[in-house]
């Protein structure tokens, strides 16, 4: 048999009783964790929040280089108006509030998604955190905002051809590399680690791409109620992993 594949450049042999560089999180159980106790869902939001305050601290703390959170997806739009107006104020409001303190700890804020669809007050104020704190290098906080792997795998597939008919690129040239040059993670290292909270056991059309050989953790816990032990359980787990990227 022929030996393993490498992997990928940019890859990592954590998991083999090291930490991952790159972890994402599905943060699903706010609207369970407020109907749990007799509250509207945007209290659960809220205290969602407070969960990413947690992580991200615990995130610095384990030495985790990159962290990924699924903030809103594509398909989130279909909730109802004032939950999505109250998810909107509530990254309004958690931006004024965090922003100086992230700035202060070396986090970097990146977006991928189309952010640009929640309208001009917001779009601004995100960008401004991700200019405030693009200097910043402890850790890197990427936050997915109405995003979609399906839809992120077929603009890049589009650029792609794009260049190869404007003569740009030749068709011919195009591999896993290439288009992954495409992708909005390009440039990040590769993804180690996803957890999703709540029970739930799926993607939810979050970095298909990327996830190709990362170790998938899903835990019971709602998200409001995940905090630094249960990541640090988490990362024990993958730790104890054995990654074969295909191999034996």
């Amino acid at each position: 048999m022929s030996p393993a594949p490498a992997p990928a450049e940019g890859a990592t042999s954590a998991g083999q009783g090291g930490a991952p560089r790159h972890v994402a999180i599905i943060m699903d159980g706010n609207g369970r964790w407020a109907e749990k106790r007799g509250l509207p869902r945007a209290a659960g939001h809220r205290a969602g929040a407070e969960a990413v305050r947690r992580i991200l601290k615990a995130a610095v703390k384990q030495g985790v280089e990159v962290l990924t959170l699924y903030a809103f997806s594509s398909e989130n739009w279909r909730r109802s108006e004032d939950e999505i107006s109250d998810l909107k104020g509530l990254m309004a409001y958690y931006l004024e509030r965090e922003l100086d303190e992230l700035a202060r700890n070396g986090v970097q804020i990146r977006l991928i998604g189309d952010h640009k669809a929640f309208g001009p007050q917001l779009v601004e104020r995100l960008e401004r955190a991700v200019e405030r704190t693009a200097k910043n290098d402890r850790l890197i906080l990427v936050v997915a905002l109405n995003y979609g792997a399906r839809d992120e795998i077929a603009a890049a597939a589009k650029r792609l051809a794009e260049k190869s008919v404007s003569g740009e690129l030749d068709p011919a040239s195009i591999d896993e590399k290439r288009l992954e040059s495409e992708l909005s993670t390009d440039g990040l290292p590769v993804l180690d680690l996803v957890i999703r909270t709540s029970g739930e056991k799926r993607l939810s059309n979050f970095l298909l791409w990327q996830a190709a050989y990362a170790e998938l953790i899903f835990v019971d816990t709602l998200w409001p109620d995940f905090g630094e032990e249960e990541f640090a359980a988490a990362l024990t787990e993958f730790a104890g992993r054995q990654r074969r990227f295909g191999g034996r």
